[in-house]
């Protein structure tokens, strides 16, 4: 019998329930629970993390689980490595479901960096203010850039979590994508921004962001996306729901 283990937190995580649904394939949703306005997927749902590898591969026996499909965020990269060495334990089918990267365009001036800290360490006095769209956890690798930047931060939603930045060197939008890109360009020329920090993302949600830094001749602080196992891939949902079928 098929069971699914979806690994969301994703709009294509969403969309990929909502057909898994309409389809009557049993799945389960599981996301990290980091986020606490999210999206409410159609179908049964789990919180928060397994316990690491042993601990996945125990859900996955106990839950009879017979495919994964691991729709997490890029970044997601601990997540995505505990799925590709417990199903590898099991033998359970696995598919990654992975947006593109965005790919660098005629105007854009990106400074290609691996992690926070070296994004950190990039930005110089000709970029005072400095739009960190890479949202809340790893902020405090830019702690120590305080003194000299104002930073412009824009996270999901709002929490009773201090900031590991002085109020007084930053300042908070709470918002959720997709963002225009009319919107975009507003936000650029009120907090007069100078650089934008950015993951590497893909997808259409969060890219007039990069689109207006090209109108702007504004840097990019571009974080790429981490390395990982070679796994089997596909871009969209429906791509999923194809391999899906095909394993039946």
């Amino acid at each position: 019998m098929t069971q699914v283990l979806l690994l969301g937190g994703t709009l294509d995580a969403h969309v990929l329930a909502t057909q898994l649904q309409a389809a009557g394939v049993a799945a389960t949703y599981s996301y990290a629970g980091v986020t606490r306005t999210r999206r409410t997927p159609p179908l049964p749902t789990r919180v928060g993390g397994f316990g690491g590898v042993q601990g996945l591969v125990q859900y996955l026996q106990a839950q009879r689980i017979s495919h994964v499909i691991d729709a997490t965020h890029p970044f997601a990269a601990q997540m995505s490595r505990n799925a590709i060495d417990a199903c590898a334990a099991l033998g359970i089918p696995l598919l990654a479901m992975e947006r593109p990267a965005w790919q660098a365009l005629p105007g854009d001036q990106w400074l290609h960096v691996p992690d926070m800290d070296a994004a950190a360490r990039a930005l110089t006095p000709q970029m005072p203010r400095v739009f960190l769209a890479i949202g809340r956890k790893q902020l405090a690798a830019f702690a120590p850039r305080a003194a000299d930047h104002h930073f412009v931060l824009r996270v999901i939603d709002q929490t009773d979590e201090a900031l590991p930045l002085p109020a007084t060197s930053c300042e908070l939008l709470i918002a959720r994508g997709p963002f225009a890109l009319d919107d975009e360009r507003a936000l650029l020329q009120r907090h007069a921004i100078d650089c934008i920090v950015s993951k590497n993302a893909g997808g259409a949600d969060t890219y007039a962001k990069i689109e207006a830094a090209r109108e702007r001749g504004l840097p990019v602080i571009m974080v790429d996306r981490p390395l990982l196992p070679a796994r089997l891939r596909c871009e969209m949902p429906q791509q999923a729901m194809q391999w899906l079928t095909s394993q039946r």
